[in-house]
């Protein structure tokens, strides 16, 4: 069995979630979204999360992807506490714009920049000087597929196309974790799985954790975990590829670069 430079014992998850809650209203128009949902993805890690729409699996997303607060419940990232519940122990924005990477299920591009420019920006509100992140923003826009669309707008590219370019703009800063919710709906099946197979390699490559919201049942062999979602409730389900599950190698100690260590 194939090990992946992510798989140490030792490093703190990449992701994990203690039994994370989001409650709407309250009374007679409570909406529970999300009920004691916990997980753990490990450097390395692409695990897919599925279920029927409504299942709660979008605000499951948003709440890893500190977009959301959860009602209760804990997030760790990179083995730190980030947040407790509704109380948010980091600055959210400055530590979502270093180390989560997300694919919202609309591309939300930036409708005055152009596609390279969409990208360009991510790094350079990291402080990325303008000419290394024009570089990456090229790289990846090939990588991708539409190096040829890098001078247009948003208008004048097709859905599969703005979604390639968001999926570029969450890979800009090398990530340690990585969040797509739906990226390759808009995508034909060669496309879509060449997306698939990049946040693979990319997970793999650099001991990122990505969890990817999907349907297309084309690519599960792609991923190490499979979780299913049903009624704001995650249960690990079967399957997964060939390397799932992997045990974890020794030989190394310490948390994924970029991250501090354990929260005390």
């Amino acid at each position: 069995m194939k090990h992946w430079p992510g798989d140490a014992m030792g490093l703190p998850s990449a992701i994990r979630t203690e039994r994370l809650t989001k409650v709407y209203g309250s009374g007679d128009t409570e909406v529970v979204a999300m009920r004691d949902a916990t997980l753990d993805v490990r450097p390395g890690e692409v695990a897919a999360l599925l279920g029927p729409s409504g299942s709660g699996k979008t605000t499951f997303l948003a709440a890893v992807g500190l977009v959301n607060t959860p009602t209760s419940g804990r997030i760790h990232i990179g083995g730190k506490l980030i947040v407790d519940g509704p109380h948010r122990l980091t600055n959210l924005r400055t530590f979502r714009r270093r180390h989560i990477g997300y694919v919202f299920q609309s591309a939300n591009l930036i409708p005055f920049l152009t596609a390279r420019e969409n990208v360009q920006i991510a790094m350079e509100l990291n402080h990325l000087s303008s000419p290394d992140a024009r570089r990456r923003a090229a790289e990846l826009l090939e990588r991708l597929g539409v190096a040829d669309r890098a001078g247009h707008y948003p208008s004048t590219l097709s859905g599969g196309q703005q979604q390639r370019v968001a999926i570029a703009r969450a890979l800009a800063n090398r990530p340690k974790v990585i969040l797509a919710d739906e990226p390759t709906a808009a995508l034909d099946s060669h496309r879509g799985r060449q997306v698939m197979e990049l946040f693979a390699r990319v997970a793999h490559e650099h001991r990122a954790g990505v969890i990817v919201v999907t349907h297309d049942s084309r690519a599960l062999d792609l991923f190490d975990t499979i979780y299913q979602m049903e009624d704001g409730v995650i249960r690990r389900a079967a399957g997964g590829g060939p390397n799932s599950p992997r045990p974890l190698a020794t030989g190394s100690a310490g948390p994924p670069d970029g991250f501090a260590g354990p929260a005390r």
